[in-house]
């Protein structure tokens, strides 16, 4: 054989190996080339991350998709996304992208496409464990979220030690925003900042902002003065404020110029009887009595539009108090730890006994027209879990959700405020809505989310950086593990 010839066949063995390769697998709907295009997770990550990698592809394109992109735009059917090298490089209308010839096409036909939720009240604790963080990282992750800000620490030191490990591969969850200890006042937690002086406060805020936090949280009882200072602070280094409020109102917080405001209408202690300038007190009949039509309020919610103050939504925390409504999912019951398995089917016998008590239920309705009517006027809504009884971290995002639905919110209204919005307030441009350019980090769901809100639970795969990780993994790793004595 000569020269020629030999060139010649070693061309044909080129261009027959990758046809004869090629496959498609129906149980996941992935068209696979099988001549290397997979590249190695252990080459970047170590071994207890790759565990929880189901796709690693450096150029992956999903076809027949139906996007929620995050907007606030309604769902786009028939789209095609190229990803590479973990970003969104192409998004388009089917017959409109042409696929990369090397790369890896998943086929979308019948799930949904929305961005990785941003939590914007995400703890790396809950009441009694001031550390959960190893397990409801994964946690998270598991559910589509794949950011988090976790608003207030009880260990700052170790959520900044997380975040670092996550963000080097060293440890599998989302991108952790981490923030410093609860700024209280008299009566708060120990593990809380409650300033002795002037003095004592401006060290600490200090301290932690030099150790490169960037978001405070006060909590309940925080001195107005305080509150003033800590503002002051933080913006003079480039940090964000955000309260969990009673003692100062949002009137009063608004115009100190505090960022953002946890809980909506349940912590508005603007509406409270006596109340005391400075205290935590005075009566809450208005959770039974305000109307939201009132101009006290839509003057309220008007001016923290003005002024740039963002309002987190935890409808799913507040759901857990509601008697007739208390349930757990069995997702939830097979993460959870007997002790807090135990506490619930406490709270449930208690709750029974209260089921035709419709008080909280209908707080709990003024809480979300309240959310909604502040979306409506224009307002920057966000959405967090504060897990807490038996909320757990991810699946009480996911209920967020449908509580969002049930508030009048459209299906994309509410991704919008779980995803894009949070990723606003976080001044993050690079992720919370699937486009061009921005960060890989999505969610494929089993099913139609504009018509069965139950599938936002139905969580195929989730991807952080172009990186697709298995739910069932995370959670079946999580057994019986989160809230452990």
């Amino acid at each position: 054989m000569n020269k020629k010839m030999l060139l010649v066949g070693i061309a044909l063995v080129l261009v027959i190996i990758p046809l004869l390769g090629y496959d498609f697998d129906s149980d996941t709907g992935v068209e696979r080339y099988q001549n290397g295009q997979l590249e190695s997770t252990r080459d970047v990550y170590v071994d207890s991350i790759v565990n929880y990698i189901k796709h690693n592809y450096s150029i992956l394109a999903l076809r027949n998709s139906t996007i929620i992109d995050g907007t606030g735009a309604p769902p786009k059917e028939e789209q095609t996304i190229i990803v590479r090298s973990g970003k969104f490089h192409l998004i388009g209308n089917d017959d409109e992208v042409t696929i990369p010839r090397n790369a890896i096409v998943m086929n979308m036909r019948g799930k949904t496409i929305i961005p990785g939720l941003v939590g914007m009240h995400n703890h790396l604790h809950i009441p009694g464990f001031p550390d959960v963080g190893e397990v409801a990282s994964k946690l998270y992750l598991a559910a589509g979220v794949t950011t988090i800000q976790t608003c207030g620490a009880t260990d700052a030191g170790k959520e900044l030690l997380l975040s670092d490990e996550i963000e080097r591969g060293k440890r599998v969850g989302p991108n952790i925003v981490p923030s410093a200890p609860f700024v209280n006042g008299p009566g708060g937690n120990p593990n809380m900042i409650i300033p002795k002086n002037w003095g004592h406060l401006k060290d600490t805020i200090g301290y932690w902002l030099n150790r490169g936090v960037k978001w405070i949280k006060v909590y309940r009882n925080v001195d107005p003065d305080d509150l003033e200072v800590i503002i002051d602070m933080a913006h003079s280094n480039g940090a964000k404020v955000r309260g969990h409020l009673c003692s100062v109102t949002f009137e009063e917080a608004t115009n100190f110029g505090i960022d953002g405001i946890e809980h909506g209408l349940n912590s508005a202690s603007d509406f409270r009887t006596d109340k005391a300038y400075g205290l935590c007190g005075g009566g809450r009949e208005y959770m039974d009595q305000l109307d939201m039509n009132d101009p006290k309020v839509t003057s309220l919610q008007q001016q923290m539009i003005d002024m740039g103050v963002f309002l987190t939504s935890t409808l799913s925390i507040y759901e857990a108090s509601v008697p007739g409504r208390i349930y757990l999912d069995d997702r939830a019951k097979s993460v959870m730890s007997p002790y807090l398995i135990g506490r619930y089917e406490e709270r449930l016998k208690e709750a029974q006994r209260h089921r035709d008590d419709m008080t909280r239920e209908l707080r709990l309705k003024r809480i979300m027209a309240f959310e909604r009517q502040y979306f409506k006027m224009g307002g920057l809504l966000c959405s967090g879990v504060d897990a807490g009884r038996h909320i757990v971290p991810g699946f009480g995002d996911q209920r967020n959700f449908e509580l969002l639905r049930e508030a009048g919110f459209k299906t994309e209204e509410a991704i919008q405020v779980m995803t894009g919005n949070g990723a606003k307030v976080l001044e993050r441009n690079d992720i919370g809505s699937i486009a061009v350019g921005k960060k890989a980090d999505f969610v494929i769901l089993d099913g139609s989310l504009v018509n069965d809100t139950s599938v936002i639970h139905k969580v195929n795969t989730v991807f952080k950086n172009g990186l697709g990780y298995d739910p069932g993994k995370l959670i079946g790793d999580a057994q019986g593990k989160f809230g452990l004595e």
